[in-house]
């Protein structure tokens, strides 16, 4: 009792933010529960006809690229040395493994049979992008962990691991920022086999390089996110000059996802492109919305020289893009004409 005394004055200390945070993780803890006590089809509606759902688009499709900012600001900083960023890395470290281990506590709800898991290393099947997309996960995670594991053991003292680390760190970074090319890459290569499936809108061969890229200018914006809302909460340091830096490389990235989707649609498409106005409303707020519209925020002297409060708008646009991008591929765009959306 006196435990829970403790801890309930604890929690009255911390912010709305925080105890916000708290109810989430409490709900994701019940819901976690409800799977494995009533099983995957009760907890999520899902059979052997549409084993894909909201469950799979939100937690594996979209949640990865969300994670993507430690990957994106450690490649910036260490492999094209852009030193000025280095306060940012280690925040986008934390972002990026908490993000990973989510993805990979997602896919272990996600599984019917997760206890059969270790059958990925005992029957590997070389040629399933979902194989290669499991192994990189996992393998990401353990490089994210390694990285880290570098600031606790400095707050804690523990020289000798922390220097071990601190010989292994670029190549850790190196390492993670090739496997998270991959695996981003690779979750686009999922829907190459939907051919007659995916409307034509979003589907061409050119499908893992736009994952890719869309990764990258959202993992540059959730950093952005990130160094705000802790600089709010949590009082870490101001960052907002570091900030402006990052909304210079961001539009490069969306320009080249943007003139990639024009190409696409102007050269490889061989179907139809408007017939289905649903499709092409989703289509149209996917580009507008995540794509032109920061494109022009981030450009623009006022977004890039004022106040946090635009770096977040431009920001949350693109996350906002994203997400809208990955929910049209993996279900919008796969929903056949005879059926309404």
């Amino acid at each position: 009792m006196r435990t829970l005394t403790l801890i309930l004055e604890e929690v009255r200390g911390y912010s709305a933010f925080i105890k916000i945070l708290i109810l989430v993780v409490a709900a994701g803890v019940a819901a976690a529960a409800a799977r494995f006590i009533f099983g995957l089809g009760v907890t999520t509606n899902l059979n052997d006809t549409y084993p894909w759902g909201l469950w799979i688009s939100f937690d594996v499709v979209t949640s990865v690229p969300l994670a993507a900012g430690a990957f994106t600001l450690g490649a910036v900083v260490h492999v094209f040395h852009i030193k000025k960023l280095e306060p940012l890395v280690r925040p986008a470290i934390v972002t990026g493994f908490l993000g990973y281990s989510l993805v990979c506590v997602g896919l272990i709800l996600d599984l019917g049979q997760p206890h059969h898991a270790y059958n990925i290393f005992l029957y590997p099947n070389l040629h399933s992008p979902m194989f290669e997309v499991a192994l990189c996960v996992m393998s990401y995670t353990t490089v994210a962990c390694l990285e880290f594991l570098a600031p606790v053991c400095e707050k804690f003292g523990y020289h000798v691991p922390l220097r071990l680390l601190r010989t292994l760190e670029l190549p850790l970074i190196v390492l993670g920022a090739a496997i998270a090319t991959l695996h981003q890459s690779t979750i686009g290569t999922f829907f190459l086999i939907a051919v007659n499936k995916l409307h034509n809108l979003w589907y061409n061969p050119l499908l893992p390089l736009q994952f890719w890229i869309s990764a990258v200018f959202t993992g540059l914006s959730i950093v952005i996110i990130e160094a705000i809302l802790v600089h709010r909460h949590l009082g870490q340091p101001d960052e907002t000059e570091l900030l402006a830096t990052l909304t210079k490389i961001i539009p490069w990235f969306l320009g080249i996802y943007l003139v990639l989707k024009i190409y696409a649609l102007i050269f490889l498409a061989d179907r139809p492109l408007f017939d289905r106005p649903g499709l092409f409303i989703l289509f149209s707020a996917e580009m507008i919305l995540g794509i032109i519209i920061p494109l022009v925020l981030f450009l623009t002297k006022w977004a890039r020289t004022d106040s946090k409060v635009q770096f977040k708008a431009a920001s949350m646009v693109v996350i906002f893009g994203l997400v809208l991008n990955r929910f049209n591929v993996s279900m919008f765009g796969m929903i056949q004409e005879n059926q309404q959306i």
